[in-house]
C-alpha cells in the first residue's frame, strides 16, 4: 500500500509543475513590454507584491522553520526568480518616478523580510513556534493577494463580458489552488490549508462567471489599452 507520505510527495510535485505554469503566466506581458521598450499601462504593482509573498514562502519551508516542507519552498524559491526577473523589466522600461516607486518597495520588503527572520530565529527557538508565526505572516499576504482577480471578476459581471479574463489563467489559479489544498489535508498544514483553499474557491468562481458570461462576450470589440487589472494574480497561487 502507497504510503500517505509518498502520494503527498507525488502531489506536491505536481504542485510545483502548476504553480511554475503559474509563475511563467506573465511572459507574454514581459514580451510585449521588450517589444514596445514601454510598460504601457501596465502596472508593476502585483509582481512586487508577489516578491514578498515568495519570500515568506521560502522562508517558511525551510527545514528550520517548518520541517518536511522541501516542495514549498523549491516552487517560491523559482517563483522569486522569475518575479525578481520580471520587476527587472520594469525598471528598465519605467520611466524614474515608477522606478523610484518599484525600488523603494523593494527596500521595505528586504528590510521587513530581514526583519522577521532575526526575530524568528533569535526570539522563536522551536519549529513549531517558528511555524506559527511566519506562517500567519504568509497567509496575511497570500490572503491579500487574492484582492486583484476580485477586481476582474466585478469587470466581468458589470461588462457580462470575458474577454478580459483569460479561460486557462482561471483553470490553472482553480487547479493550482486544489492540488495545494490537497497537499495540506494530507498532512494537515493550516497554513497552506487557508490561503489554497481560497484560491481553489476563487478560481472555481472565475470559471463559473466564465461560463456564465461566455455567449454574452463580444470578442470582436476593439482591444482596451492594458491596465494592471487584465493580469490575474498568479500567486493564487501560487501556490504553497
Amino acid at each position: 500500500m502507497v504510503s500517505t507520505e509518498t502520494v503527498r510527495t507525488i502531489v506536491g510535485i505536481i504542485g510545483n509543475v502548476i504553480s511554475f505554469g503559474l509563475f511563467l503566466s506573465p511572459v507574454p506581458t514581459m514580451v510585449k513590454i521588450y517589444k514596445n521598450k514601454s510598460v504601457q499601462a501596465f502596472k508593476p504593482d502585483p509582481y512586487v507584491m508577489t516578491v514578498l509573498n515568495c519570500m515568506m514562502w521560502v522562508f517558511y519551508g525551510m527545514p528550520f522553520v517548518h520541517p518536511d516542507s522541501t516542495l514549498v519552498w523549491t516552487i517560491n524559491g523559482a517563483g522569486l526568480i522569475m518575479e525578481l526577473i520580471y520587476v527587472s523589466v520594469f525598471l528598465i522600461y519605467s520611466n524614474w518616478p515608477i522606478r523610484r516607486k518599484i525600488l523603494v518597495v523593494l527596500l521595505i520588503e528586504v528590510i521587513f523580510m530581514a526583519a522577521v527572520v532575526l526575530v524568528t530565529m533569535l526570539a522563536l527557538h522551536t519549529t513549531k513556534k517558528r511555524t506559527l508565526v511566519v506562517g500567519i505572516l504568509a497567509i496575511i499576504f497570500n490572503i491579500g493577494m487574492y484582492a486583484s482577480p476580485l477586481t476582474v471578476m466585478k469587470r466581468v459581471i458589470k461588462t457580462r463580458s470575458v474577454k478580459y479574463m483569460p479561460f486557462y489563467l482561471s483553470l490553472a489559479n482553480f487547479a493550482n489552488g486544489l492540488i495545494w489544498t490537497v497537499y495540506a489535508l494530507l498532512k494537515f498544514d493550516i497554513n497552506l490549508l487557508l490561503p489554497n483553499g481560497l484560491g481553489a474557491l476563487s478560481g472555481l468562481v472565475q470559471l463559473i462567471l466564465y461560463a456564465i458570461y461566455y455567449k454574452s462576450t463580444k470578442w470582436d470589440d476593439e482591444p482596451e489599452k492594458p491596465t494592471a487589472n487584465v493580469q490575474l494574480s498568479r500567486t493564487n497561487n501560487n501556490n504553497a
